[in-house]
């Protein structure tokens, strides 16, 4: 990505790490999840001027972070960027049909697509998240106060000691 300006990233949990069921996407909870998170980028795009966006490209927050910036590059901010930052090849050979889907969609509108390893292993997930915070000013952290171990958790702890400016937004507060 050339723009210069300031890279926000995102972590956050996998459908089973949310305190509702992530698959009712018309729900209450989620509507407002995902009208909170379109907020928050809007805002750091106006107020901060956030030009480039990080997403790891799992299911859940990962997900739906990019499509939200996709859908404010493709409409109201031509300007900004999006970078998917792929753990491995392959991340996506256990998902369901629509989950690939969905995923390849937004690996073809993506503006760079960086693939961090050529095969799985044991350590390429954390990887990718110290890799988005490391090339990111600000960190958004979607997270169950629930879950005290696992990727997202390990993230907002890395993007602390790193000194990231770090903005967590707990999930529990919408249900």
């Amino acid at each position: 990505m050339e723009n210069k300006g300031l890279t926000c990233c995102v972590t956050g949990h996998r459908p089973k790490g949310f305190p509702w069921d992530y698959s009712d996407t018309e729900g209450a909870s989620h509507q407002e999840y995902l009208e909170a998170m379109a907020c928050y980028i809007d805002k750091v795009i106006r107020k901060d001027g956030v030009v480039n966006f990080i997403a790891g490209g799992a299911i859940g927050a990962d997900t739906d972070f990019a499509e939200t910036v996709l859908d404010f590059r493709d409409h109201v901010y031509d300007h900004i960027r999006l970078e998917i930052a792929v753990p491995c090849e392959g991340q996506d050979a256990r998902w369901s049909e629509q989950d690939k889907v969905r995923y390849k969609r937004i690996l073809e509108r993506a503006d760079k697509v960086t693939v961090l390893s050529p095969h799985y292993t044991s350590f390429c997930m954390q990887k990718r998240n110290e890799y988005m915070v490391d090339h990111s000013d600000i960190v958004f952290a979607f997270w169950n106060e629930n879950e005290t171990k696992g990727g997202t958790v390990n993230t907002i702890n890395y993007a602390k000691r790193k000194n990231k400016r770090l903005e967590l937004f707990v999930l529990n507060q919408y249900t």
